[in-house]
């Protein structure tokens, strides 16, 4: 008896982040160490030498990883010089995510500190030029504690610079 595919497959949400990387076998095995990822399956090349796709899971997310394929358009941030992308985790306790992370490898970019909208955060910029922000909400804050705040962290920010 035929069961009926699913268009979204279990497990999965409407929006998957797919990361290009330079080295993907490599970067699988620092994610696992650095976001404690799970690695769901991998397939490659014939020859074995490039991911062509792989499914990891963050906590209860699902990431696809890769190795980059120039001639196909896929480019890893480090070929382009960087990436304007931020993967945004929400997690128990950010201060020890960010912490694995940066002792897996990962290069810290914003130190944690509980922060104007309410959460406690950090961001990592990882070897492969992806970065991650690790965020646990701590205060519930109304709109206009928020725009309060943000005015302060702002001016405050301001202050450093010009002083």
């Amino acid at each position: 008896m035929a069961t009926e595919v699913k268009p979204i497959p279990d497990g999965y949400h409407t929006i998957t982040p797919s990361l290009i990387v330079s080295d993907a076998a490599k970067a699988l095995e620092f994610y696992k160490a650095a976001l404690g990822a799970e690695v769901l399956g991998v397939a490659t090349t014939p020859d074995g030498s490039k991911v062509v796709h792989s499914v990891m899971k963050v906590g209860n997310s699902l990431v696809f990883v890769n190795d980059e394929f120039p001639n196909m358009g896929a480019r890893s941030p480090q070929s382009l010089g960087g990436s304007p992308i931020s993967l945004y985790l929400y997690v128990e306790d950010a201060d020890a995510w960010f912490n694995r992370a940066v002792e897996a490898g990962a290069t810290p970019t914003m130190p944690v500190a509980d922060m104007f909208w309410g959460d406690r955060f950090g961001a990592v910029t990882d070897p492969y030029g992806h970065g991650w922000a690790f965020s646990t909400h701590v205060k519930d804050l109304s709109p206009e504690e928020i725009e309060r705040a943000s005015s302060e962290f702002f001016s405050q920010m301001a202050n450093e610079k010009a002083g």
